[in-house]
């Protein structure tokens, strides 16, 4: 083997094993804290959280899994799965005031960049829905598909982590769960 391939092998090794650690040293741009991620041997941060909007009408969760390619080591995919259940949410149909239950369930596509301490990602995918009244009324009873997006930011220090998270259904009849969601946390 020639000098100079030999040099040029061992440093591509060095930069994939520094790309490595790179990637499993920070969480990905979507995670709240790297406490709350289950890693698995092949590379996949599997993450999950509870959903509860400050007005108490929907409750949920999500379950996020993604990777961070070893060649970009600062990019993070995932996919997300995510279900709501909001209970006796006051709305309009018409000139007509009701309380409607409904039922969603969605997925996204969720991609984001590290830069530093810093993280920003964007999501997009469907949902589709199923809305009852809670006096039931065949003619009111609604369901549909709607499209999902949303962009969202990560800064942490050391143990402080901060996020800000918007996220938007493109229904009408879904406005109530659109989000704007920000955390502070500090792990002592």
């Amino acid at each position: 083997m020639k000098p100079g391939f030999a040099i040029a092998a061992l440093a591509a090794g060095m930069v994939t094993m520094s790309s490595t650690l790179v990637a499993d040293d920070s969480a990905p741009a979507y995670s709240g804290h790297d406490a709350d991620l289950m890693h698995l041997d092949n590379g996949v941060v599997i993450e999950g959280r509870d959903i509860d909007t400050p007005d108490g009408f929907t409750s949920g969760f999500r379950l996020i899994a993604g990777f961070s390619p070893l060649t970009l080591p600062r990019l993070d995919i995932a996919a997300e799965f995510s279900y709501r259940e909001s209970d006796e949410v006051p709305t309009r149909l018409g000139d007509q005031s009701l309380l409607l239950n409904t039922t969603s369930m969605g997925g996204s596509l969720l991609a984001g960049v590290r830069i530093g301490r810093l993280g920003l990602y964007a999501k997009s995918g469907v949902a589709g829905w199923e809305g009852d009244p809670v006096i039931p009324q065949d003619s009111l009873a609604s369901n549909g598909t709607t499209r999902v997006q949303g962009l969202g930011a990560r800064l942490q220090f050391d143990r402080l982590v901060s996020r800000l998270e918007f996220e938007e259904f493109r229904a009408p009849d879904m406005a109530h769960l659109n989000l704007i969601t920000a955390s502070l946390r500090y792990n002592f």
